[in-house]
């Protein structure tokens, strides 16, 4: 068999419910190059496993599965690059967690046919659709047309859903003070943008499946985020350090950001109007209510990505 061009990483826990439709968004993949799908089932307790072995029996060539006998987030290891990194062949890496699922055959082709014409960049995301309770809640679409997104916008922080991500093989394999704050895809953005910006398709190709149990939108919620939000800080700050800078007028920005963030949950609404805070607090009205446009726009265009 010929070497992949695209490794898949999946983390799945307890996705009894959910991880048949990630199994299958790759099953039905489309492409004119192979693929091979790294799951990594963490000592689930309600049947993720079988479910995956099943399909890993029917399709031998696509998957390369990985089962734990002892969960091994509770013991505090990082999964993805003890387990995960050995195994990348491919020359991109693509994520999609368990309980998460693609909805176009063609994604992954069209995402390397794209990062193929741009050789300059190492990150490339899609629009996605959020969904709660099977019922949609928005899209994750930081712009309405195809092109590259400038790494600054990038650092200032876009919504881009997991599942949409696609990166060359030798920046995902690289561990940077950002991954050492927390190993999560938005460190991934930092540095996989910081070359060449992102690749970015407008099309829906994926859903974020939004507040199911075990999550992480389910476990960071309310006073938690505050929580989030301080390691989110020691990353951007890492990454400014990387950089020695090179960004630091986005950094800036995306430092108040997240002070107002703060504010909003505290409800400490008066510092948003702060002589220090009034212009970040303005411009992320203005953010909000574009993002608000283009949710309905997507609404329109992608009723059908499901």
């Amino acid at each position: 068999m010929d070497e992949p061009v695209v490794s898949v990483i999946c983390l799945a826990y307890n996705h009894a419910p959910y991880i048949r439709d990630a199994l299958e968004g790759f099953v039905r993949q489309e492409t004119t190059f192979p693929v091979e799908v790294i799951v990594h089932d963490d000592a689930s307790t309600d049947g993720t496993a079988d479910i995956i072995r099943d399909y890993s029996a029917r399709f031998p060539h696509l998957f390369r599965p990985i089962y734990q006998k002892e969960n091994q987030y509770s013991k505090g290891l990082s999964i993805v690059p003890t387990y995960c990194f050995p195994l990348v062949r491919g020359r991109y890496v693509a994520l999609c967690e368990g309980d998460d699922y693609w909805t176009d055959p063609l994604k992954l082709q069209l995402q390397v046919e794209a990062m193929e014409k741009h050789p300059e960049a190492d990150l490339s995301a899609h629009c996605a659709r959020i969904v709660q309770d099977g019922v949609t809640r928005g899209f994750m679409a930081p712009s309405l047309r195809d092109g590259v997104i400038p790494a600054t916008q990038v650092v200032e922080g876009l919504h881009l859903a997991t599942a949409s991500l696609l990166c060359r093989r030798e920046n995902y394999l690289t561990m940077t003070p950002m991954r050492e704050v927390r190993m999560i895809d938005l460190a991934l953005q930092l540095q996989g943008a910081r070359r060449g910006g992102l690749v970015y398709l407008s099309r829906c190709m994926s859903v974020y499946r939004q507040q199911t149990p075990g999550s992480w939108s389910a476990s960071h919620r309310g006073l938690r985020r505050v929580e989030d939000r301080k390691k989110e800080r020691e990353m951007v700050e890492a990454y400014d350090a990387w950089t020695a800078g090179e960004h630091h007028r986005a950094v800036r920005w995306r430092l108040a950001k997240l002070d107002t963030s703060d504010f909003i949950t505290q409800h400490r609404y008066l510092k948003l109007l702060s002589p220090r805070y009034l212009p970040y607090s303005l411009r992320r009205l203005g953010r909000t209510l574009l993002r608000l446009f283009r949710n309905n726009y997507c609404r329109i265009r992608w009723k059908n990505c499901s």
